[in-house]
């Protein structure tokens, strides 16, 4: 059995892929501190229903030769970023606030870190589960 398979690993994978993508986003943000006239970038708000209905809506390829692997991958983990609304905004026209982008950070890494010991915990609770009577 794969774990894809399991919907609470699926979500928790997609979560994981947006907030690996938050991460990046704001690194883009933080490095652009400079850059005349950049504004900042941040993503839509992850939602697990949006997600559900992604997972739920997509097949996987036909396997056509014996050599060729199924399709195991979720739909696109590709999230679209938007321009952030400016609270400050220098001479230059750059809006690139790096105590918000610092929070932001801490923020998904906060969350990040909590998905990774949901996604250890159940892990766990299913090595618990596959192991034999009395094995402790």
């Amino acid at each position: 059995m794969d774990l894809s398979d399991i919907p609470l690993f699926s979500m928790l994978r997609g979560r994981l892929g947006y907030l690996g993508q938050r991460q990046q986003v704001i690194a883009q943000n933080v490095a652009n501190s400079d850059t005349p006239r950049y504004r900042p970038e941040d993503l839509k708000p992850f939602s697990f229903n949006a997600q559900m209905q992604a997972t739920q809506g997509v097949s996987s390829p036909a396997v056509t030769r014996p050599g060729h692997m199924s399709g195991t991958g979720g739909p696109s983990q590709a999230f679209k970023t938007f321009k952030t609304r400016d609270s400050e905004t220098t001479l230059d026209g750059n809006s690139v606030v790096l105590e918000e982008e610092m929070l932001k950070m801490g923020e998904a890494r906060t969350n990040y870190d909590a998905a990774i010991g949901f996604y250890q915990r159940s892990l766990a609770l299913l090595r618990m589960a596959a192991r034999p009577p009395g094995r402790g």
